[in-house]
């Protein structure tokens, strides 16, 4: 059973890795404004992933919720795909927001080296907005909460 439970893990690591270069590119071809607009969109993301029973799965049809994995991230690579901008920055914040649960205290060395990529990414878009306006963002969010 350890062996079948490692190899789809390396499965879905294989897969989060391919879908991230493309979230990747398409976040470094942004420019500056836009990734200051597509932090808050990730922001508002994470604190609905975080408030879901199971933040991995956040934006998975319940139907779904017993499979190996939700589709938050098919989804979300599905939205960056289209013409639209907003549609497209809301793709990479979903794809951002479930990837980021779903690595986050994997036990497996894939994952967590996606995780730490994913925390990087995270970090330059962070970078874009001006301290002030984040802890602005931050307090509306604990007020909200």
């Amino acid at each position: 059973m350890h062996l079948i439970t490692r190899l789809i893990a390396l499965t879905r690591s294989i897969q989060l890795r391919r879908q991230y270069r493309e979230i990747n590119k398409a976040l470094e071809q942004l420019p500056q404004n836009v990734r200051r607009q597509l932090a808050a969109i990730t922001l508002r993301e994470f604190s609905n992933a975080s408030k879901s029973e199971f933040p991995h799965l956040y934006a998975t049809p319940p139907e779904d919720k017993y499979q190996a994995w939700g589709s938050g991230t098919d989804i979300g690579l599905e939205r960056l795909r289209s013409d639209n901008l907003q549609v497209r920055l809301r793709g990479i914040a979903l794809w951002l927001a479930v990837a980021f649960h779903e690595t986050k205290d994997s036990p497996f060395g894939e994952q967590q080296e996606l995780h730490r990529q994913l925390m990087r990414s995270l970090r330059t878009l962070k970078e874009t907005i001006p301290a002030a306006e984040l802890n602005r963002w931050m307090l509306n969010e604990a007020e909200a909460a």
